[in-house]
């Protein structure tokens, strides 16, 4: 298998956003942004005049150095980058398609690569204190075309100029400690994913360097306790292997070579389970 064609699980990411050859092809529709946090936490969110951008906005809450950082919307890394003790330290930007961006800053760390792409709230990185930060916050910025906007989220633009609290209405996957790329481990891209309903997300990545495939299903509902989940993994021509069981995080790793061979993937978390075609061929 090669990444000559990463669908971005249609539905899910910008509707009518498609990946050809990797690039997005643009939707006119904004994407429904939200906090970029776990569900139902709630942080103060602080806009200012002095503020650079003036439209972003720092999250604040108490003791939250390390506090889980959820993707506001579905869409393509573009951007993983360090700049030091200086401006955004370590900071993230997402391709949501249709022009739109967004930037996380001054982060602890880093979950995802550039060329991942990511489900709604999937688990991009860490609450930090990094860059030119004087506390540990989120610095957040919704962008069009280049330029920093005025935020929405959830449907609403959010306050300025002032603070204000805001409850996350985002999925819960953030909560989860552990992400696609190191259940599979090094070297493994998300290339596809495919959500369950809001109890979790299946995803396909693949290894470059060695021609890989790898599924495994991360849950968002009941994490840290064991229940069912389960991830697969078919060449095509060849017998499926599965993955299923109680587990506490995530079903998986089922890896495979697939060398000019089209794959079918999926997963479950419960009831709720997807099965994709044969796609993503030589």
């Amino acid at each position: 298998m090669i990444r000559a064609l990463a669908g971005l699980t249609g539905a899910s990411l910008v509707a009518t956003a498609i990946v050809v050859l990797g690039a997005v092809t643009e939707a006119s529709a904004a994407p429904a942004f939200q906090l970029p946090f776990p569900c139902g936490q709630v942080w103060d969110g602080q806009t200012r005049t002095n503020h650079s951008p003036q439209n972003s906005v720092d999250f604040n809450r108490a003791n939250d150095e390390g506090d889980p950082v959820g993707a506001s919307a579905s869409g393509r890394v573009t951007r993983v980058a360090d700049e030091g003790s200086t401006s955004y330290g370590k900071w993230i930007e997402i391709d949501h398609g249709a022009g739109y961006t967004t930037r996380y800053a001054h982060l602890s760390a880093q979950r995802v690569a550039v060329g991942d792409l990511v489900s709604p709230g999937q688990l991009i990185g860490n609450v930090g204190n990094t860059g030119g930060s004087t506390g540990a916050h989120l610095h957040f910025e919704e962008r069009l075309n280049g330029s920093a906007i005025r935020i929405v989220l959830n449907g609403a633009q959010i306050l300025y100029f002032g603070t204000r609290g805001y409850t996350s209405a985002n999925t819960c996957a953030a909560d989860n400690p552990h992400t696609p790329q190191a259940a599979c481990g090094s070297g493994y891209r998300i290339i596809d994913w495919a959500g369950l309903g809001g109890a979790g997300a299946v995803y396909l990545l693949y290894n470059a360097g060695n021609g890989n495939n790898c599924v495994v299903t991360i849950k968002a509902t009941s994490i840290g306790t064991a229940s069912a989940a389960s991830a697969f993994l078919e060449v095509q021509g060849q017998t499926r292997t599965t993955d299923s069981g109680a587990y506490a995080y995530y079903a998986g790793p089922v890896r495979k070579a697939a060398p000019a061979a089209c794959v079918r993937w999926g997963g479950s978390v419960g009831s709720t389970s997807y099965t994709s075609p044969f796609e993503h061929c030589a």
